[in-house]
Parts: structure tokens; C-alpha cells; sequence
């Protein structure tokens, strides 16, 4: 999520269409297909993660210039140890279907002398518009502050677009668990593939991370190399920041009743309905769940085209405005198609993990209800893990807890992830 509650004067305001016009951001992956898609593991297992094509897209020599390129956009840099290079790499995947298609993802290297490097994956906030993923970034940003972090404190970073972001083609499935969490894994595959090039290699272990969505596609991700998806990389440990883990019974319904920042709610629902349509046949027509004007403009402001002020001023500021009395009441009352997705979604912390695991959140997030991580631990103690949980208080990043939470939470796990062997 990347949006920013509203205080009441004309600078938070202008904060707040800042952060909504970059990325939107929400916490949602899980590792299992939906019934009735192709197993991806299934389709050409040894294309999956060849790497079509790797550009630099970016150097910052020194410590100094990755320093000051962080504390410009607010990032802690009191880890930054080495310069860093980055690059877009372009690689095969699948579709949600399971389809062969191509996505892309940043790669950040230290300017250090090991050569032996250890990986960090770094899943990012949802982005609506494609030219706001990790690797489309001119210069360090907000999505592509994180990668910068760890790399200049010596891991290679490694931060899928996810499909239908940077180079990858189509719209942007967003919310799918089974093609974030093969995105993802497969960025790792090119990364492997790529990093010989550059006279380094990568060791076996993989601390895995990320924000928001990411949060979520992390724990996927993580789930998957636990459960020995990939014959190379090895889950060393799991720290995902403000995720929305359980989507149906907290994410959902804060939503829904007014308990999160009112415009965030609008674009993350027409999103979710807009997004999951499209995999998931939710309606025939959208008038059926959106109130005109929109039903005729709202497909097409999510088709990875337009940026995040023209979704601003494209959406209402209230869902009462959006959606029509039945596209409030499948949300209220999932069932079908809808409640099978969300299942998916919300299964992300349903598992054992066998590694250092932390949860860390906000203290009254305005996007990612804090219930969410709430749910997560206690799926993760039922299952005999005791996780701790970093309360980060209240971090703020241009009126926003949920996107300070993504600063903070970085500037910790990267400390965190340093003193583990």
C-alpha cells in the first residue's frame, strides 16, 4: 500500500497525492495454484529463470554517493558500507495459468571485494503503473530504496517487478499468489545465472524480505525454498514488513468499514475487483460492482498505462461513490470464485518455517491493518513457531505510518540480517 491518511492541513494533502501518484501498496502471496490453473512447476522447468537479457541501469560508486542518494528520498544510511551497481534483469517465467511468459526484476551488486555474495530478496509494494517497478528507476527511490540498502551493506539485493511490471508484459495480475511467488523465485534463477558475468557468485542462502504486498510474497517465497523449490538456494530467514496476511478477515473488512485511510480504500478495492476479474470471472459486466461513471473508466485505469495521479483523480474518495450496493455485498460476504482466491491469498503464513523468522508492523497503520499481523503469528504459533513481532511505533514518511513502516523496516532487518551466519 502507498498511500497516506489525510491530517487535515494542505501539506499533508499534497503528501499524501505524492505517495498515492508513486505506488500502491498491499500485502498479498501465497505458494499454492488455485484448482483448474497449470502447475507451473510443470511447464518447461528449464526455461523458467533463463535469463533473456540484463542491462546496468545504474551506478553509485562510493558509499558516499549511495549515502546521499538514500537520505535524499529518506532512508536510513547508517549501514552503507560500499558502492553499489545495478542492473534490469529480463527472464522467463510463467503466467498465472502457468503459460510461458517474461518479467523482470533489479539486481543491486556491492563495489566490495568478496566474491562469494550472500542474496537478499526483497518483495515491494504493489505498484499500479509498470514504469514504478524496482528496475524501471532512473535513480533511487522509494521502491528501490530497500535494494539500495542491502546491497551498499554487502548482500547482492535482488527485487522482482513481479508480472506485468518494468519490461514484463500485460497487466499486472495483481494479487496472485501463485505468479508472485514463481516471479520471484525465477528472478532468483536469472540473478544466478547473471552474477558469474560480473566475476562474483552467489552462495546457497537466501534471507528473504519485503513490504506491503511484498510482505506477503515473501512469506511465499520463502515457503517455497523452505519446501525445496529450487535445487540451488536455501531459505536462511524470513522478515517481512506491514503485510496484509489475512485479506478476508482483516484486510477486507478495515476496508470496508471505514478503519483505513478512505482513498487508499477505494483504489485497493477497485483493484482487487479489477485485477481478480480478470483471473478470476467475478462479474460479467462492471456495472454490476461499480456505479457509473466508473463501471466505464475503471477497467481500464489499472492496465499498467496510467500512473498514480491519473488514478487519483480517475477514482472517487469513497467506496459509497464506487461500488453499487452488490459489489459491496460479495466483498462483505465472499462466496464462489472470490472466497476460493482469498483462501489462496490468505494462506501465506499457513506453515512451519525452520529459520529465524520476524514479523515487523506500525502501531496503527493506516493501509495494512495491524489485525493482519496479529493473524500471522497466531497461524504461525499454531503451528509451534514462536515469531517475534517488531513493533516499529510510529515511523513516518510524508504523513504515512505504513510507508514509514517500509524505512524503518528497513533499517532494522538490514542490521538483522547482517548478524546472522
Amino acid at each position: 500500500m502507498k498511500t497516506v491518511v489525510p491530517t487535515g492541513n494542505s501539506r499533508s494533502l499534497i503528501h499524501r497525492l505524492r505517495a498515492l501518484a508513486v505506488l500502491l501498496g498491499l500485502a498479498l502471496a501465497a505458494t499454492t495454484l488455485p484448482a483448474g490453473t497449470a502447475s507451473a512447476a510443470t511447464v518447461a522447468q528449464s526455461d523458467r529463470g533463463q535469463l533473456v537479457s540484463a542491462r546496468q541501469v545504474s551506478t553509485l560508486a562510493t558509499k558516499q554517493d549511495v549515502a546521499a542518494a538514500l537520505a535524499a528520498v529518506g532512508f536510513d544510511t547508517g549501514t552503507v558500507r560500499f558502492g553499489v551497481d545495478a542492473y534490469q534483469l529480463v527472464y522467463r517465467t510463467v503466467d498465472p495459468e502457468g503459460r510461458p511468459t517474461t518479467a523482470s526484476g533489479l539486481l543491486v551488486l556491492p563495489r566490495s571485494r568478496e566474491h562469494e555474495l550472500r542474496t537478499v530478496s526483497f518483495a515491494h509494494g504493489t505498484a499500479s503503473y509498470r514504469y514504478d517497478a524496482p528496475s524501471s528507476m532512473t535513480k533511487v527511490g522509494f521502491v528501490s530504496a530497500p535494494a539500495i540498502t542491502y546491497a551498499s551493506a554487502g548482500f547482492a539485493a535482488v527485487a522482482p517487478d513481479y508480472l506485468g511490471l518494468g519490461a514484463g508484459p500485460g497487466p499486472h495480475p495483481w494479487m496472485d499468489v501463485p505468479s508472485e511467488t514463481t516471479a520471484s523465485l525465477d528472478m532468483l534463477r536469472a540473478t544466478l545465472a547473471f552474477v558469474p558475468r560480473t566475476g562474483r557468485a552467489l552462495g546457497h542462502g537466501v534471507l528473504v524480505t519485503g513490504f506491503s504486498q511484498g510482505a506477503s510474497a515473501a512469506m511465499a517465497l520463502a515457503r517455497t525454498l523452505q519446501a525445496g523449490g529450487d535445487r540451488w538456494f536455501r531459505l536462511e530467514a524470513v522478515a517481512p514488513i506491514s503485510g496484509a496476511y489475512d485479506f478476508q478477515h482483516a484486510e477486507l473488512p478495515a476496508l470496508l468499514d471505514g478503519s483505513l485511510d478512505p482513498k487508499s480504500s477505494v483504489l485497493y478495492t477497485a483493484y482487487l475487483l479489477v485485477a481478480w476479474n480478470r483471473l478470476h470471472h467475478l462479474y460479467d459486466s462492471p456495472g454490476e460492482v461499480f456505479q457509473a461513471p466508473y463501471d466505464s473508466t475503471i477497467a481500464a485505469l489499472f492496465d499498467g498505462s496510467h500512473t498514480g495521479q491519473q488514478l487519483l483523480t480517475g477514482t472517487p474518495n469513497t467506496l459509497s461513490a464506487l461500488l453499487t450496493s452488490h459489489g459491496l455485498d460479495i466483498l462483505r460476504h465472499p462466496t464462489g470464485p472470490l472466497a476460493a482466491a482469498l483462501r489462496v491469498t490468505d494462506s501465506t503464513c499457513d506453515w512451519s518455517p525452520r529459520v529465524p523468522v520476524r514479523l515487523y508492523y506500525a502501531r496503527a497503520d493506516e493501509q495494512a491493518a495491524n489485525a493482519n499481523t496479529d493473524h500471522c503469528e497466531a497461524a504461525l504459533q499454531s503451528r509451534g513457531v514462536n515469531t517475534p513481532v517488531v513493533n516499529l511505533g510510529s515511523p513516518d514518511y510524508e504523513g504515512s505510518r505504513h510507508l514509514g513502516s517500509n524505512v524503518a523496516g528497513t533499517a532494522a532487518i538490514v542490521r538483522w540480517f547482517s548478524q546472522l551466519h
